[in-house]
């Protein structure tokens, strides 16, 4: 069994875990428990050299009835679901941009967030649009497209913005068996770097996108 199918099978256990709740958990509660695991891209530093890396997001959203939010818990108990505190800024902004996408009210929201690592500690926001995408997609229901992955900082009015690393993100993306990456416009070609050209030598389609709207309908074929 390949390194991504386990990986698959071990997020749609946490889904599962993340759902199980007290048996005297309201049928309302129940049914306003939506999950979905996102796929989001990291670089560590392994031997003095940059390597790239597919992590998952697992999301799960819920309402809040009084409006007490918005609430964001981060479950990080167990080995490679550390985040730093510039993630979860990433993870806060990810949810205004979301709730704004979609006309909600963010007060109303309560999100669980699990990242799943190979590694102790994912830092940054570069996975913060992702999230959002994960976010819009849990409320709606909608299914997330397998073997695109993208990266990019999310502004709360939903414009996505320049990350760095991204040739070796496309390396983590290829090893991961990814057939797109998604990446903010205007960085797929730069005096630093051509993602068209090591995206066709990897056998990746790299797309620019600009809004977490353009994201979103590539990753899932759905306009938000």
């Amino acid at each position: 069994m390949s390194h991504r199918n386990r990986l698959a099978g071990r997020i749609v256990i946490l889904a599962m875990a993340l759902l199980a709740g007290p048996v005297s958990s309201s049928a309302a509660r129940a049914e306003s428990l939506k999950v979905v695991s996102v796929p989001a891209l990291a670089v560590s530093v392994i031997g003095g050299q940059q390597v790239g890396n597919v992590h998952y997001v697992v999301l799960q959203i819920e309402r809040d009835p009084q409006g007490r939010g918005p609430t964001i818990l981060f479950s990080e108990s167990t080995a490679g679901s550390a985040v730093d505190d510039v993630w979860k800024d990433g993870a806060r902004t990810a949810l205004i941009a979301a709730a704004k996408v979609m006309g909600e009210d963010e007060r109303n929201w309560r999100l669980t967030i699990k990242n799943r690592s190979r590694y102790s500690l994912a830092g940054g926001s570069s996975a913060s649009s992702a999230i959002a995408v994960g976010i819009i997609a849990a409320w709606r229901g909608d299914a997330i497209h397998s073997g695109v992955v993208l990266t990019g900082v999310i502004a709360p009015d939903g414009r996505i913005e320049e990350v760095g690393d991204l040739p070796a993100k496309l390396q983590g993306a290829a090893a991961a068996n990814m057939r797109s990456m998604l990446v903010p416009k205007g960085e797929a070609k730069t005096p630093e770097w051509d993602l068209f050209e090591l995206g066709q030598q990897r056998n990746i389609n790299v797309v620019e996108v600009g809004t977490l709207q353009e994201a979103y309908e590539m990753m899932t074929g759905i306009r938000p």
